[in-house]
């Protein structure tokens, strides 16, 4: 047996490589004393990122304490399979895991252990990690990575493995892809840093388990987000279809639509539509004046700039008629709109799709600061425009299976409204009226309003209350002049002043509690000090979350998580059998609803009985 020793924090650790099987039954002796102490802290490396692809393997799999890490090399079969195997599937220790759903779902691809075994014992390190601070490093926070945690929590010397194990992929002449493939199972600094990430992860437990008591974090909200970790580990194990022979043919289509608007540009002078430079002095050729800058001083042309020019809505990508489009902005756009969905959807699609020609998006349930999910890998499709097809078309439902969604229902204005006690907003949700134009009628009293214009004012400064936009960003989205709208918030604010009551009230407790805000799930949100005004969009947009959250839950305590796909903004996609969809769609309304500080939060559930996800937004599939 080797072993290797690092120094943490003072102390000489040491890290055990088994290569008989009388090293395996020392593993097997030191498992059975270290469960019995108490947690073990586990860990796998692999040959890359990508699990569910055929060529993916399975190197080691890792557990330690806090004096001593096993590094089991699964790759030699045999023996040390059946060592580790016995070790989660007979001894069953309670776990210590870093970014658990990666290490769950390997084992679950790779060693046939099911995640539902492993989650119930597990402890995710960089989920109490994000419930202390939910701050990336860039906006000054520690981040979730388990060197920057280790440097905080631990020793502030603690090694950068995988940065190292870079610069030893670089000796081996192997790049940082294909490193983690090629560098020989034995060698000793790819060994010594297996095992120290083991070390690390239970070391870093009962710091970050000390802090959270320090804090007040309710130990349920802490359970709560370990079973929306299996709930959404559970979906992306499972993927959605592809239809290959629809996104091979759109691949071409979108090809070509790239192509026609980028010479459509080339008459206006624009020879690269990716070149700002360009698209701005032709921009200024047509008369066109630009006074957006980028920080650096920059005159900015980014895609909300061009769509205004393009007199096109952000999400819809519709005329909104606050100006006469301007056609080299609408070339620009739609050119680097085909382009970017054929490299960020259809091609990786295609690319990443496994043997059984499903996709698996990566769904992390806590990426923003405020806890809002995100999903990424194969399918970015928070980034989806909102109302089209094309792309989720190429997604489907399994086979004998439709696709369903049920989105809440304005979920953002009725947790504003159950927060901060809106009386009049409360009353309107409580009557069923269309909340938008009871605003509407506030604001602008006896004002006609045939084009509903009006109403998608106020409906874009509610949204604005809800995610912070201010004056600009709103009079962007919907055509109005900045004067016009400052005039409406004025008018808002007077029709529902306990919105600003609850801004200030908010902004002075969390001036009193260290810029921390405190959700009413009992999460601590940090504020920037020069963006306190941001209180009520994290207070908002936390407690949203939460609600899906408690929905995601509700669904599989009924047994529903076999249908989830996918949980999106406000939404969850399900692919569910056709003869049962019209039951299903109510057992799903009935799991979405609840209250909400005496509001009703309610759902709707929909469904066209056809197989694509795309057959939702008005495809004919």
């Amino acid at each position: 047996m080797r072993t290797y020793r690092h120094e943490i924090a003072g102390d000489l650790v040491k890290v055990h490589i088994p290569e008989s099987r009388s090293d395996l039954e020392a593993f097997r002796d030191w498992m059975t004393a270290a469960a019995m102490r108490g947690s073990i802290a586990m860990d796998t490396e692999t040959t890359g990122l990508d699990i569910f692809s055929d060529s993916f393997g399975l190197r080691t799999v890792q557990f330690g304490d806090s004096m001593e890490a096993w590094v089991v090399h699964w790759e030699r079969g045999g023996w040390f399979q059946e060592a580790v195997l016995w070790a989660l599937r007979k001894l069953r220790p309670r776990l210590l895991i870093h970014n658990a759903p990666f290490d769950w779902l390997v084992l679950n691809q790779r060693a046939g252990i099911p995640l539902e075994e492993l989650a119930p014992l597990t402890r995710d390190t960089r989920v109490m990690a994000h419930l202390c601070d939910p701050r990336e490093p860039q906006d000054g926070g520690i981040g979730t990575g388990l060197k920057p945690l280790s440097a905080r929590w631990i020793d502030p010397n603690s090694p950068d493995t995988q940065g190292d194990l870079t610069a030893v992929f670089r000796g081996l002449k192997l790049t940082k892809e294909t490193g983690w493939r090629g560098i020989p199972l034995d060698h000793p600094t790819y060994n010594l840093y297996a095992g120290l990430d083991v070390v690390l992860t239970h070391r870093l437990y009962p710091k970050l388990f000390a802090e959270l008591s320090r804090m007040g974090v309710r130990s349920m909200l802490i359970d709560y987000e370990h079973e929306l970790l299996r709930i959404c580990a559970t979906m992306q194990r499972t993927g959605m279809v592809l239809d290959q022979d629809y996104c091979q043919k759109l691949d071409g289509r979108l090809a070509e639509e790239a192509d026609r608007f980028a010479r459509k540009a080339r008459r206006y002078g624009v020879e690269n539509v990716n070149s700002n430079a360009q698209v701005i002095d032709a921009l200024q050729a047509m008369g066109e004046t630009l006074t957006e800058t980028t920080k650096s001083g920059n005159l900015r042309v980014d895609k909300s700039v061009m769509l205004a020019l393009a007199d096109m809505h952000p999400m819809t990508w519709k005329r909104i008629g606050a100006r006469d489009a301007n056609p080299l902005a609408d070339a620009v756009i739609r050119s680097k709109r085909a382009g970017k969905w054929r490299s960020a959807y259809v091609e990786k699609f295609l690319t990443n799709a496994d043997s059984a020609g499903r996709i698996h998006p990566t769904i992390t349930t806590l990426k923003a600061r405020t806890a809002r999910m995100s999903i990424s890998g194969d399918l970015a499709a928070q980034t989806l425009p909102s109302s089209d097809w094309m792309i989720r078309r190429a997604l489907l439902a399994d086979e004998g299976h439709v696709m369903m969604a049920c989105d809440f229902d304005a979920v953002e204005m009725r947790v504003l409204a159950a927060l901060a006690d809106v009386s009049r907003m409360k009353q309107a949700i409580a009557d069923g009226v269309d909340l938008h134009n009871f605003t509407r009628d506030l604001v602008f009293p006896g004002v006609p309003d045939p084009d509903e214009k009006l109403r998608k004012l106020c409906k874009g400064i509610g949204f604005g209350k809800v995610y912070g936009g201010g004056p600009e960003n709103i009079a962007r989205m919907t055509g109005t002049s900045i004067a016009a709208v400052e005039r409406a918030i004025a008018g808002y604010d007077r029709a529902y002043p306990e919105i600003r009551r609850f801004a200030a009230r908010e902004s002075r407790i969390a001036r009193g509690n260290g810029l921390l805000t405190e959700t009413i799930t009992g999460r601590f949100l940090p504020l920037d000090r020069w963006r306190v005004y941001a209180v009520t969009n994290y207070q908002v947009q936390s407690a949203a979350r939460d609600v899906l959250g408690q929905a995601l839950i509700e669904m599989d305590e009924r047994g529903l998580t076999p249908y989830l796909r996918l949980p999106v903004h406000d939404e969850a996609v399900l692919s569910v059998p056709r003869g049962e969809s019209a039951e299903l769609m109510r057992e799903v309304e009935r799991c979405m609803t609840m209250t909400l500080g005496g509001v009703p939060i309610t759902a709707t559930a929909d469904t066209k009985n056809l197989r694509s996800w795309g057959s939702l937004y008005g495809a004919d599939y």
